[in-house]
C-alpha cells in the first residue's frame, strides 16, 4: 500500500489523503476516512469469485463455439501435437495446421469486449474493486455493471476505472441495487452474472436477484451476518430468511444451508429454482455460487429439498425431516405428496432430552462436484493467477473429499465433551465408522467435523466403546446428565479403532492450507462505511484500546479510578437529569467529537464512589 494524494482537478479537503491497493490486477484508490467500504481480508473471496466466473463463462462461452484465454494458462492442443507427433510428421502438420487456421474457434481475451459474452453486475460495488478485476482478470466478458447507491463511491468507481484503463468494460451506476435489478426483469436485459457481496444480510436484495438473473445464470451471495444464520438470534434468522436457526456445531453449514433455502424459496415465486454450484464457508462469512433455471415442473420438487432439524438439546444428536416427499409413479412421472413424521420420539433416545426444531434448510448437495473439480483443477494448473490459490486448492480440495448426500456434521469435542471423556484421535474415530461399514468424511466448514451416514445410535456405541478404553468416573455424573444416561446403556458394536489408511483424507495427507489462520491482527468484518467518515483505523484502536480489559484489570489506586472515571461522558447529565452535580464520578464538561466517537455513555451510579473497585466488579462505563 502507498499513502499519498493524486491531483485529478477535483478539491480536496485539508489534510485529505487516500490509500492506493494493488490486489490481482487491479490497482485502486480508496480515502482513509471510512466513506467507502474496503476489507483486504475478503480478497480470498474476490479470487474465489474470479475463478468460478472464469470457469462459468468457459462453459457458456464453449457452447456458442467460443474458447476464452486466461493469462498463465497453457495451450492444451499444441502440448498434445508436439509430444504425440513423430519427427518426420512436421511438415504435413504444418500444411494441416495451415488449412485448419480457418477452422479454429473464435476466441476471447482477457480485457477485450466479447459481443456474445457474458454481463455481469455487482450490485454494492463499493469502490469498483470487484468489478475492475473482473474485467482486468475475467476473459469473455460483454459488460460490467459497478453499482452502488452512495454517490461518493460512485465518484471513487470513476476514477478507479480510469486508473486502470477499463472504461470499455466497466460501467459504474449510481441506483437502489433493488430498483435495478427489478428493471432489468426483461428476459432480453437480464444479467447473466449477479455478484452481491453486501454489508451484513443480502436478504433484502434476494427477490430482485432471483428475477433479474438470466435463464441459467450466476448468482453470487454472500452473508456476513453470521450472528443471525449461526443460531443467536433464530427469530430474525426467520424474519430474514424464513428459516429458525440454531446453536449448533454444524452452524456453518447450517447457515449455507439456510441461504440456500431462501435463495430457492424466492426463486419459486417466480416458477425458478436454484441449482448451487459452490457453497463455502470462510472466515467471518459465507458464500454461494447458484445458477437460476425457470420451469414449474421442477419448482414442485422443491418442497422435497428442503428439511426441519430435530436437535437434542443434551447430546446434540440431530435427525432430518423433509418437507416434501417426491416418489416414481406411471409413466417415468413424480408424484409429490406431504412427509410424514416427526422422526423423533418427544424425548432424546440417547439422553432424554427434549429436542430444538430448526429450518427449514436446504437437504440437497451444497456442491456441483464436476464444476468444483473444473475450478481446482485451473487453478492448479495456473498457481500464479490468484495471491490465494493455495488457500482455494486446500479448500476445493476438502470440498471434492465431502460426503454430498450427508447434510450437516458432528464434531469431534462435542462427542467427547458429551461424555466427558477424553477425545479420540480424528483418524481413530474415522477408522472406527469405516470398521463398522460407513462412510464419513470432513467439512470444509469446520476443522474437527464428522460427517457420516452412520446414524446416532452407532455414533454413540463408538463412543460407549471409546470410553471403556479411558473410563471416566462415573461417581462424578449427575443421573440426569446426557453423559450419565449415554454411559449407562452398553454398546451394541463393538468399535476397532485401529487405524487404517483410508481413513487419512488425501487433502491431509498432502498437507494443503485446509483451513485459514487468522491472516492479520485485529481480522474480521469492518465498521460500515458512513458518508464523511473519520479514519477508520485509528478510531476503533483507540476505542478498542480505551475499553480492552475494563472489568478484568480493575484499577486500585482510587485517584487513578477517579481520574479514568472523568473520561467518560456522564449520561444521565447529557439528559439533564443527573443530581450528583459536582460529586458525580463521571465528566459533566461537553464532550469532544473525538471523545464522543471513543468513549461509551455510562449512567451515572446513585452515589458518589469512593472506595476502590471490588475484585470481579464491572469498573468501566456499561457492561459488554
Amino acid at each position: 500500500m502507498e499513502n499519498g494524494t493524486e491531483p485529478d482537478g477535483e478539491e480536496r479537503p485539508p489534510g485529505f489523503q487516500e490509500t492506493t491497493i494493488t490486489e490481482g490486477a487491479a490497482r485502486i484508490v480508496f480515502p482513509n476516512a471510512n466513506e467507502v467500504f474496503y476489507n483486504p481480508v475478503q480478497e480470498f473471496n474476490r479470487d474465489l469469485t474470479c475463478a468460478v466466473i472464469t470457469e462459468f463463462a468457459r462453459i457458456q462461452l464453449a457452447a456458442k463455439g467460443i474458447q476464452i484465454k486466461v493469462p498463465g494458462e497453457k495451450d492444451v492442443q499444441k502440448v498434445v501435437v508436439d509430444l504425440s507427433e513423430p519427427k518426420e510428421d512436421k511438415a504435413e502438420l504444418k500444411e494441416g495446421a495451415n488449412l485448419a487456421l480457418e477452422d479454429q474457434p473464435r476466441t476471447a481475451a482477457v480485457g477485450e469486449i466479447c459481443e456474445e459474452g457474458l454481463r455481469v453486475l455487482e450490485g454494492l460495488a463499493a469502490s469498483g474493486l470487484r468489478s475492475i478485476r473482473f474485467a482486468r482478470e475475467v476473459p469473455g466478458l460483454r459488460s460490467v455493471v459497478a453499482n452502488d447507491a452512495s454517490a461518493r463511491a460512485v465518484d471513487l468507481m470513476r476514477r478507479n476505472v480510469q486508473l486502470n484503463e477499463v472504461a470499455h468494460l466497466v460501467q459504474p451506476s449510481q441506483a437502489d441495487a433493488r430498483m435495478l435489478m427489478y428493471q432489468h426483469q426483461k428476459a432480453s436485459e437480464r444479467f447473466d452474472v449477479i455478484d452481491l457481496d453486501p454489508y451484513g444480510s443480502p436478504a433484502s436484495f434476494l427477490d430482485a436477484a432471483v428475477q433479474a438473473v438470466s435463464e441459467g445464470g450466476l448468482l453470487c451471495v454472500t452473508c456476513t451476518d453470521m450472528a443471525v444464520l449461526a443460531g443467536n438470534s433464530g427469530e430474525t434468522c426467520y424474519s430474514k430468511y424464513g428459516a429458525m436457526a440454531l446453536k449448533s456445531r454444524a452452524c456453518h453449514e447450517m447457515a449455507l444451508r439456510t441461504v440456500l433455502h431462501s435463495l430457492d424459496l424466492r426463486a419459486n415465486c417466480y416458477q425458478r429454482f436454484v441449482v448451487p454450484l459452490l457453497s463455502i464457508s470462510a472466515d467471518f462469512y459465507v458464500r454461494v455460487f447458484v445458477r437460476v433455471f425457470t420451469g414449474q415442473a421442477k419448482v414442485k420438487a422443491s418442497a422435497s429439498k428442503q428439511a426441519l432439524v430435530f436437535q437434542c438439546v443434551g447430546c446434540g444428536a440431530f435427525h432430518l425431516q423433509r418437507l416434501g416427499k417426491a416418489s416414481a409413479a406411471s409413466g417415468g412421472r413424480l408424484k409429490f405428496s406431504a412427509a410424514c413424521g416427526p422422526p423423533v420420539a418427544p424425548e432424546c433416545e440417547h439422553c432424554g432430552q427434549r429436542h430444538q426444531l430448526g429450518g427449514p434448510m436446504w437437504a440437497e448437495p451444497l456442491h456441483d462436484l464436476e464444476f468444483v473439480g473444473r475450478v481446482l483443477e485451473a487453478v492448479s494448473a495456473n498457481p500464479g493467477r490468484f495471491h490465494t490459490a493455495e488457500r482455494i486448492r486446500g479448500v476445493l480440495s476438502v470440498i471434492t473429499e465431502e460426503l454430498p448426500d450427508v447434510p450437516l456434521y458432528y464434531t469431534l469435542d462435542q462427542l467427547s465433551s458429551t461424555i466427558h471423556c477424553n477425545t479420540p484421535s480424528l483418524l481413530q474415530l474415522r477408522s472406527a465408522l469405516l470398521h463398522a461399514g460407513f462412510r464419513v468424511s470432513l467439512s470444509h466448514a469446520c476443522k474437527n467435523a464428522v460427517k457420516t451416514d452412520a446414524p446416532s445410535s452407532t455414533l454413540w456405541d463408538i463412543m460407549r466403546c471409546w470410553e471403556k478404553e479411558c473410563p471416566v468416573k462415573r461417581e462424578r455424573l449427575s443421573e440426569s446428565s446426557p453423559a450419565f444416561r449415554i454411559l449407562s446403556v452398553e454398546p451394541r458394536l463393538q468399535a476397532n479403532f485401529t487405524i487404517r489408511d483410508d481413513a487419512n483424507p488425501s487433502s491431509r495427507q498432502r498437507g494443503l492450507k485446509r483451513f485459514q489462520a487468522n491472516p492479520e491482527a485485529n481480522w474480521g468484518p469492518r465498521p460500515r462505511a458512513r458518508p464523511g467518515g473519520k479514519a477508520a483505523g485509528e478510531t476503533v484502536e483507540e476505542r478498542r484500546r480505551l475499553l480492552q480489559n475494563k472489568r478484568k484489570e480493575p484499577v486500585e489506586d482510587p485517584a487513578e479510578r477517579a481520574a479514568w472515571l472523568k473520561t467518560f461522558p456522564c449520561k444521565r447529565f447529557k439528559e439533564g437529569t443527573c443530581q450528583q452535580g459536582g460529586q458525580c464520578c463521571y465528566s459533566h464538561s461537553p464532550p469532544s467529537p473525538k471523545a464522543t466517537a471513543e468513549a461509551t455513555p455510562t449512567d451515572c451510579p446513585e452515589a458518589p464512589s469512593q472506595n476502590p473497585a471490588e475484585p470481579g466488579a464491572a469498573t468501566g462505563p456499561g457492561t459488554e
